[in-house]
């Protein structure tokens, strides 16, 4: 009842948006804005050249503070090192690379069917000359052209084949891009003036070339000295994913922790280690979405993985990395799309993604996300349904000022498949063999399993200039569940009767964050400079009440559950814990030179935890401190070449009950990453590939203590090792790849429980995984394109005592699809061989198989 009062709730919320009447008040729209890092300027050109003032005209004194240091900004002569053209899927983008300093905002003009931005204080410095100029770059633009000017000013003159195009300019780090895109016959509406508007830009392809999680601003890959890999959306789309587990297929050094119907969560396993709440949402900590409630993909934008300790940004966690999911926000045009799917399993799925203003300014922007899933699976009796709901609305407050409220809601409802015996599936069974589709963890009256997770929250950035900016933000995120599951515990000698338990839990956990970071770019002499200052609060609170019960066994080749009599609960659980984190942190990127690139940071955090145990009336208190730092150095061998390593450390507290024998708290396990890589472009920049050597340990890990039978002693230690290799981009126009390679050497190096050498469960030695579209783009199949792809997995331990084995896999999977501007149908397979296959173990009575053959249909239409 709960949950759908929230449902009720989060509709209505969502809803409110579309009715809301567009006639508010509109304000007058600035006509120019400062550039923030990361952020678009959509630059709109109407007016002719002789009404756009002069660039040497003189300016007023300065009143402000703000004022003073940009003119003193614009006093500093940038050199222009390096200039390149990058294709995208609408047209080209200009690069202009600098080695210290930040270009200004151009000003723009139009020329008849030529748009001209120029930019004041700046000067060419090219190893080949000061100018450039390429022809035909792209169909619809004849000429590009970069020039010096007299007075330190720099014009880039774009000319279109027929009419103007327009430009979209984008800061980065030590570079300003230019994406342009060709005009059309048909001019757009004349204005007075150039209007410049911050909103976000609808991604598309493969094309990889910057990332936010290791900096917290976009920041070239080449200049990250760090192991990261972006899965972008257009393949979620091309493999209709529909959650982040199986979207990281993709990425090297990523393994299965979760079962096929991942439809309810997402575990999984980054270079040997699971990652557990080190989801985040636009660099913001999910602490139940992701591993409570398998992430929704309908909202993403990209996903981005972070390998390796990342404590420093992103405190607590895992040492095998962080996922952060960047969503989809809104949009400066009409945007309206639904799909709809329906395949194999009697599954269908429909999903609306609505973009638009509700001012007549458009200072004001909404999208609204929406998904539900109906879904029957391969093994019997077993059905899943999921809803979802999105929405965001951006406020444009000023010229300097941006806030953006959005949430999401998540709903699920279905039974757990939690595996068969090893007996029967990897392993034989002189019975024979066991059903794939029968649940043996079934029982009559027990149905219930119910999951909701939401948040709601702000993000509100502010520019004090081009290059000091703030960001703060909020959010509250609850999880809600009310569930009773059986799961298997041993198979008996007559290999075929299975013992088994049940529990019943109800549960209400929160999460409040607050963010503040303070984001500048400087130069000390030589040294450019781009600083994240920041502060975190984190407050978690879970609150739960637990039930056990006996089951009767099961016959593993009969399961027939009718007649069994109602289970007797006994509650062994109820309690309540409460974290309060306070956390600290400043990272500096560092450039020197056109080649070199050096990653300084470092975080101190506090965490305080108290567990209230109401069955024993015992309390706990525990305060953990710890100082996680990271160095990264990055050099450009060539232009489109960068070597990079770097050294990095995580810590995550225990549990405030988990005590020594003596009574005294454990201290945070630690992870250790030693890295070293090469990151390289090809064909034009359109393909990046990354090739990564590591070497990772996680320490303080507790094990059995030898003298106190019972009790546990902080000596163990685990270690990964391996080599990755990612590569994701556009071959030829029309023609995507994405493909990854994994060796990992995962070794339980000291433990005192009898599984020292043992190699951690569901991790293979090499996995890898390839998957090709390609679409025609002229003549009569233009918009008809298909892809495949193949995901391998070597062979795993099914458990940590490595009593078993889980063989080696190749899954196939293919699409095909045919788009034209306003519609799109696709027609997908996963597993195209129907081949049988496990996912992955948890124990000896827990094997997970695969998804047999299925098919998906899907069409959509935007406009």
């Amino acid at each position: 009842m709960q949950s759908q009062q929230y449902r009720l709730i989060w509709i209505a919320s969502a809803f409110s948006i579309l009715i809301v009447s567009p006639s508010w008040a509109s304000e007058a729209v600035e006509t120019q804005n400062r550039q923030t890092l990361g952020r678009q300027a959509e630059i709109k050109q109407s007016m002719s050249f002789q009404e756009i003032p002069a660039l040497n005209e003189i300016e007023q004194p300065a009143r402000t503070l703000d004022e003073w240091r940009d003119q003193i900004a614009q006093t500093i002569i940038v050199p222009i090192t390096g200039i390149r053209l990058s294709m995208t899927d609408v047209g080209v983008e200009i690069i202009l690379e600098t080695a210290d300093g930040q270009l200004s905002e151009p000003s723009t003009s139009i020329v008849d069917n030529t748009l001209i931005a120029e930019i004041s204080n700046a000067v060419i410095e090219l190893p080949d000359g000061d100018e450039f100029q390429q022809t035909n770059p792209v169909e619809g633009i004849a000429l590009i052209s970069v020039t010096g000017l007299p007075e330190n000013r720099i014009r880039v003159a774009i000319t279109g084949t027929n009419t103007a195009p327009t430009v979209t300019v984008r800061e980065e780090v030590q570079r300003l891009v230019l994406s342009v895109v060709p005009g059309s016959e048909v001019a757009e509406e004349s204005e007075e003036t150039i209007q410049v508007v911050v909103t976000a830009q609808q991604e598309q392809g493969y094309q990889v070339d910057r990332a936010t999680t290791a900096t917290r601003s976009e920041t070239p890959l080449l200049d990250v000295p760090r192991s990261v890999q972006v899965v972008p959306q257009q393949v979620i789309e091309d493999q209709r994913v529909t959650t982040v587990g199986d979207a990281l297929r993709n990425v090297s050094g990523i393994a299965q922790d979760s079962t096929p119907l991942s439809i309810f969560s997402d575990f999984i396993r980054v270079r040997g280690f699971t990652i557990g709440r080190d989801y985040f949402t636009n660099g913001i900590r999910n602490e139940f979405t992701g591993y409570n409630l398998g992430q929704e993909t309908a909202n993403i934008e990209r996903i981005e993985v972070l390998k390796g300790p990342s404590s420093v940004l992103y405190g607590q966690g895992a040492p095998g990395g962080v996922i952060n999911i960047l969503t989809k926000q809104p949009l400066t045009e009409p945007y309206y799309a639904f799909d709809f799917t329906a395949g194999s399993f009697n599954s269908y799925r429909p999903t609306i993604d609505f973009s638009n203003s509700l001012n007549d300014a458009r200072t004001i922007l909404y999208r609204l996300n929406v998904a539900y899933q109906n879904s029957g699976t391969f093994v019997d009796d077993i059905d899943l349904e999921r809803f979802f709901i999105a929405p965001v609305v951006s406020f444009q407050l000023g010229s300097a000022t941006n806030l953006t409220v959005e949430g999401q809601y998540l709903e699920f409802s279905g039974l757990l498949f939690s595996g068969l015996p090893a007996e029967g599936t990897v392993l034989s069974n002189p019975l024979g063999e066991v059903s794939r589709s029968q649940p043996l963890d079934n029982y009559p009256g027990l149905d219930n399993r119910d999951r909701s997770v939401g948040n709601i929250g702000y993000r509100l950035e502010h520019d004090f200039s081009e290059n000091w900016s703030i960001r703060n933000a909020f959010r509250y995120e609850f999880l809600d569940t009310n569930e009773e599951e059986v799961f298997l515990n041993d198979l008996l000698e007559d290999n075929r009767t299975v013992t088994r338990g049940s529990f019943r839990s109800v549960g209400h956990d929160e999460n409040y964050v607050f963010q503040t970071d303070v984001t500048g770019r400087f130069a000390t002499g030589s040294l450019a400079h781009n600083l994240v200052i920041g502060t975190e609060f984190r407050r978690v609170t879970t609150a739960g009440e637990l039930f056990n019960a006996d089951v009767p066994p099961i016959d593993i080749f009969n399961s027939n559950d009718a007649d069994s009599p109602p289970l007797d609960f006994i509650q062994t659980g109820d309690g309540q814990t409460f974290q309060n984190i306070f956390g600290f942190y400043a990272q500096d990127l560092i450039s020197i030179g056109n080649q070199w690139k050096i990653l300084l940071g470092g975080r101190l955090d506090v965490v305080d935890q108290t567990v209230n145990n109401f069955l024993t009336g015992e309390d706990y208190k525990q305060q953990d401190t710890a100082f996680s730092p990271q160095v990264g150095v990055v050099y450009r061998v060539a232009e489109p070449v960068s070597l990079f390593t770097s050294y990095s450390r995580s810590f995550a507290p225990s549990s405030a009950d988990f005590r020594n024998a003596d009574g005294s708290t454990f201290e945070p396990t630690r992870g250790e990453q030693f890295e070293a890589g090469i990151r390289t472009e090809f064909i034009q920049n359109r393909l990046i590939a990354t090739l990564t050597a590591y070497h990772l340990t996680k320490q303080n890990v507790v094990t059995d203590d030898p003298n106190r039978p019972g009790f546990s002693i902080q000596i163990g230690e685990e270690r990964s090792q391996g080599i990755e290799l990612d590569v994701i981009g556009e071959v030829l126009p029309g023609f995507n790849i994405i493909a990854s390679y994994a060796y990992t050497d995962a070794e339980i190096t000291r433990d005192n429980s009898g599984i020292e050498g043992n190699r951690p469960y569901n991790i293979p030695l090499h996995s890898g995984s390839l998957w090709l579209t390609y679409e025609f783009q002229q003549g009569a199949l233009a918009g008809l394109g298909f892809g495949s792809g193949i995901f391998l997995m070597g062979n795993r331990q099914g458990d940590l005592d490595n009593s078993f084995e889980l063989p080696s896999y190749m899954r196939t999977d293919a699409t095909i699809f045919y788009r034209r501007p306003n519609w799109e149908v696709a027609l997908n397979v996963k597993n195209l061989f129907d081949v049988d296959y496990f996912e992955s173990s948890f124990s000896r009575t827990s094997v997970i198989p695969g998804a047999p053959f299925t098919i998906l249909g899907t069409v959509s239409v935007r406009f």
